[in-house]
Parts: C-alpha cells; sequence; structure tokens
C-alpha cells in the first residue's frame, strides 16, 4: 500500500495566515500540520507517499520535508493546478498508484488512533474492488460528512456530505482505504453544487455495489481546518505532550 497526503486547497477559513504560506504547514503545538498525517500513514507501515499540493507553495513543502529521508520515507510530489476538490486531487495520484491499494489522508487531519492492522487486513483481502473509511461521534456534523445507517442491521446505507440535518453525530474523517479501481470512479464523478468532486461521493460509488467498509476512529481526532479546530487540536497536543 502506497499513501497520498491531500495538502491543497486556498486555506480560505484560515486567512489570513494562509497568505503567508499553505494552510498545511501552519503549526499545530510544536511542528507543522503536515507532520501528523504522515505520522499516521508511518504508524500504517507505509513506506511511498504522495504529497499533493497547490503551485503557490510547493517549494516550501521540499524544502521543509525534501526527499522523506529524515523520516525514513520516499516522498514524491504532486502539482494541483487548480482546486477542483478532493476527489480531483486524488485523480492526480492515478500515476503514483498503479495496481497498488492506496491510504488517503487529509493534510489537516490529526489523529491518535493507529490503522496499522485496518492496513493489513485491507492489503489481505481478496474481493477485488473496496473501500474503507473511518468515521466518529462528532458534536457538530453538519461539518462533515455524515453516516445514515440502517436502524436493523446498523449498516451505513448513505453517506450525506454537510447535511443541514444530519441522520446521526458519525461524521466522515479525513483518511480512507481504496484498491486502485478508485480512479475509475473519480473519472465518472460530476461536480457538485459547490462544482467540486467530492470525496464522498466516491465512497458512495463503492457503497452502492457492496464494497464499502468502515471503522470507528478510537481516541482523539480532529481536523485543524478553522481557527476553532485549530486551538483545539494545539491544546490537546500541547496538553498530551506537556501534562498540563
Amino acid at each position: 500500500m502506497v499513501g497520498i497526503i491531500l495538502a491543497g486547497g486556498m486555506g480560505t477559513r484560515l486567512r489570513p495566515l494562509t497568505h503567508v504560506t499553505n494552510k498545511h504547514l501552519i503549526p499545530i503545538f510544536d511542528k507543522p500540520m503536515i507532520e501528523y498525517p504522515i505520522q499516521t500513514l508511518k504508524a500504517m507501515d507505509i513506506k511511498e507517499i504522495l504529497i499533493v499540493t497547490g503551485p503557490e507553495w510547493c517549494g516550501d513543502f521540499m524544502r521543509f520535508l525534501g526527499s522523506g529521508k529524515k523520516y525514513d520515507l520516499k516522498f514524491t510530489y504532486k502539482i494541483q493546478d487548480e482546486a477542483g476538490g478532493i476527489a480531483h486531487a486524488l485523480a492526480l495520484a492515478e500515476d503514483f498508484v498503479g495496481d497498488e491499494n492506496c491510504a488517503v489522508i487529509l493534510g489537516d487531519n490529526v489523529y491518535e488512533d493507529n490503522f496499522h492492522d485496518a492496513r493489513v487486513t485491507f492489503d489481505t483481502k481478496e474481493e477485488g474492488s473496496m473501500a474503507m473509511a473511518f468515521f466518529k461521534k462528532v458534536p457538530n456534523p453538519t461539518r462533515f460528512g455524515v453516516a445514515k445507517f440502517n436502524k436493523d442491521s446498523g449498516k451505513i446505507i448513505d453517506i450525506l456530505e454537510k447535511p443541514e440535518t444530519p441522520p446521526s453525530d458519525m461524521a466522515q474523517t479525513g483518511l480512507y482505504l481504496y484498491t486502485s479501481d478508485v480512479f475509475d470512479i473519480v473519472k465518472k464523478l460530476v461536480p457538485s453544487g459547490r462544482g467540486e468532486l467530492e470525496i464522498t461521493d466516491v465512497n458512495k460509488a463503492y457503497l452502492k455495489k457492496g464494497a464499502f467498509e468502515y471503522a470507528v476512529v478510537k481516541g482523539y481526532w480532529s481536523d485543524a481546518g478553522t481557527f476553532e479546530s485549530l486551538w483545539k487540536a494545539g491544546n490537546h497536543i500541547a496538553y498530551k505532550k506537556l501534562g498540563k
């Protein structure tokens, strides 16, 4: 399995900070945001990682991260010339992934959980086409893709993107595992009302054909794409490290 970190976008919710640098290079407590998804993928025993970012700050990423040698990893970089949604950024990884399975993580997501076992299980399955996403109970599900469950079986039957009336409080977090056919699915997507190719629509395509699995994230998880979530994530990590 190879890894993909999606670190593009304009970072409009964190302006004026993102007038200076890419959102994913802003610090969360004592290190740049991008290092948290790198740690998550490394803990999954993934060695090769593609970093997708925009053209404005790509040099900053390369200066800071380099080849990946200091992390005992191998980094490749890809430029997303214009923002077109998470699935649009994912499409740029097709040549990098080839016939491998891939773990896709959003560059502003911070996890305590270790997904190594999930990765091993996913890699050893022989069903062919498959996707897996990770969900977490949240107090504000309207910010996320939200799972709708069958009341009898407990299985996910739909995923709604930023619904005004959420069918549950289980939010889709920013980590996904896919078989290599994910790019065939992305090519068939149409832009959402926001004019973007949505990762939720990718997962719904797998769900429709009965090839979607999910797990619940253990421990702390947050994105850090708003001032509030950035502050909360930094406080949580500082408390864990300093014990205060």
